[in-house]
């Protein structure tokens, strides 16, 4: 799975620490999907993400054609 939160906020001119700040979510959680060290993600967290993003979920994660 490919995890395009750092090419989204690259794009947008944003850093962890704003989008942590204007959504509520921790900081920590942000760090760990911006540096795909994530091992899981909540629900509440993709919605709250892509609200503040307007986006998809697939906009923020893909699956790879080679790990399926």
């Amino acid at each position: 799975m490919r995890n395009n939160l750092r090419i989204i906020l690259a794009k947008r001119k944003l850093n962890i620490s704003q989008v942590a700040e204007l959504t509520g979510l921790s900081r920590n959680t942000i760090s760990s999907l911006y540096h795909e060290t994530a091992k899981g993600v909540q629900f509440q967290t993709l919605e709250a993400l892509c609200f503040f993003l307007e986006c998809k979920v697939g906009d923020l994660f893909e699956i790879e054609k080679e790990a399926v």
